[in-house]
């Protein structure tokens, strides 16, 4: 019988796995990528509290037009809904835990939900709660509820 190891800190924290070093590579590209390309127009958050009225969660990534951001202020926990939101399987993470959330975050007022599968190097990007778009490998993803254009071969090797 297999031991069932204890949830660590950040798993009880985020309420999601530790991420892998797969995960982590995926995040660090995909928010570098897109701030390099959007961050005239877009904040690109990683590992952002989010406090809306029907959800409490970290995504991976959080997508927003641009803010004026004050040092002196830190907010713990946004209660504004970003535009969009990045979610990065890991390898541990069930896909329903990903796809589950997509209706409370369009719910909350999210315009885009993008998830990605790392082993699979795909990104499905939800419009809605209900459709969704499938980029793959060698594709250029087109969110056009982000006005976003990203080729996947600067996300995954080839």
């Amino acid at each position: 019988m297999e031991a069932v190891q204890p949830l660590s800190d950040y798993e009880i924290e985020r309420g999601k796995p530790l991420p892998s070093v797969l995960h982590s590579l995926v995040e660090s590209k995909l928010t570098a990528k897109l701030s390099l390309r959007y961050g005239e127009k877009l904040e690109i958050l990683p590992e952002l509290s989010l406090c809306l009225s029907t959800i409490a969660f970290t995504p991976d990534i959080c997508v927003y037009s641009k803010m004026k951001i004050t040092f002196e202020q830190e907010e713990e926990c946004m209660t504004e809904p970003p535009l969009g939101i990045v979610e990065i399987l890991t390898k541990s993470q069930p896909l329903s835990d990903l796809i589950g959330r997509r209706s409370a975050y369009f719910d909350a007022g999210v315009k885009s939900f993008w998830v990605v599968i790392p082993t699979f190097k795909t990104i499905h990007v939800f419009q809605d709660a209900n459709h969704y778009t499938t980029f793959a490998e060698k594709d250029t993803l087109q969110d056009d509820q982000l006005n976003i254009t990203l080729p996947l071969t600067e996300i995954f090797p080839v």
